[in-house]
């Protein structure tokens, strides 16, 4: 079978097909004429490749399961606990992105609080040093009349 038509049979690209035969994946043979030659069996380990890459696993992960995966080794049970781990991952990766968010609010929020207060009317200056008595400017010793 073709490139092409695998691949529409799989439902991915082309070049997919050739990233996975570059990083050794999968593995065509070769017609006279150079062109790839895959067998119908191969379409089972691209959906493989293709449903892991759906999931979020990385390429190097898919390569070290795919060995099992054809020889039929690789069990319910090691792929649940690879599902498991995956969750894992994403929970942290969830816990990450919301955390990153509340940042991102908090700057959206201070800096609306910037905008709103230019658009308000000046306010007094602020004191140095506020007043801590209660007695008035005139009762305090520091002030005095000038003539």
């Amino acid at each position: 079978m073709q490139i092409s038509e695998l691949a529409r049979q799989a439902s991915v690209s082309v070049h997919a097909l050739r990233h996975y035969e570059r990083l050794g994946l999968i593995r065509p043979h070769r017609r006279a004429n150079g062109y790839r030659d895959y067998p119908a069996s191969i379409k089972r380990e691209v959906v493989f490749i293709a449903m892991s890459r759906q999931l979020g696993f990385a390429l190097p992960q898919i390569a070290r399961r795919l060995d099992d995966y054809r020889a039929g080794t690789l069990g319910i049970d090691d792929m649940v606990l690879a599902l498991q781990e995956r969750v894992a991952v994403l929970e942290q990766q969830i816990g990450q992105l919301q955390a990153q968010k509340q940042v991102v609010l908090d700057h959206q929020a201070w800096l609306q609080a910037q905008q709103t207060r230019k658009r308000e009317p000046p306010r007094a200056w602020p004191r140095v040093r506020p007043s801590t008595s209660t007695k008035s400017p005139s009762q305090t010793p520091t002030s005095r009349k000038t003539p």
